[in-house]
């Protein structure tokens, strides 16, 4: 599948039916997107909650002057592919597009998030081997 970049593969005979997904299936993140409007008391009883926890990351708003790299996914945030490698990328690094930024491991899948712009890392945002959600900001690019 990797070296066809298939997502998805399907085959069906009279009596045999086999089915092979790489990576986070679309339907069950919509099941899980649509979940969270469900929830308005929880948003608008928190929301002095994330404004406390906007105001730490406002000193780093130094490094908010780079483009936003956000996941794609739901999954872990991994900087390596391996636990005793180094990591892709560090604060400073030159990045050029395709060039694999992290992992994120969704549904038992590493799935290789690669930068889509040029430029310098600025700051890596989320946290090593932490859960992330889909929209969340995994790296700052300039």
């Amino acid at each position: 599948m990797k070296e066809h970049g298939l997502t998805q593969f399907d085959l069906t005979k009279k009596d045999f039916q086999l089915k092979l997904k790489k990576g986070a299936d679309l339907d069950d993140l919509r099941g899980l997107l649509a979940s969270l409007p469900s929830a308005p008391a929880h948003h608008a009883a928190p929301a002095p909650a994330p404004a406390l926890a906007d105001t730490p990351t406002a000193p780093a708003a130094p490094a908010a002057e780079g483009a936003e790299i956000t996941s794609p996914m739901v999954g872990t945030f991994y900087l390596k592919p391996a636990p005793d490698a180094p990591n892709f990328v560090e604060v400073g690094s030159v990045v050029s597009v395709g060039q694999t930024l992290c992992i994120i491991e969704a549904m038992k899948v590493m799935n290789e998030i690669k930068a889509e712009r040029a430029g310098t890392i600025c700051a890596i945002v989320a946290q090593d081997g932490s859960p992330v959600q889909f929209g969340d900001v995994l790296f700052r690019i300039k």
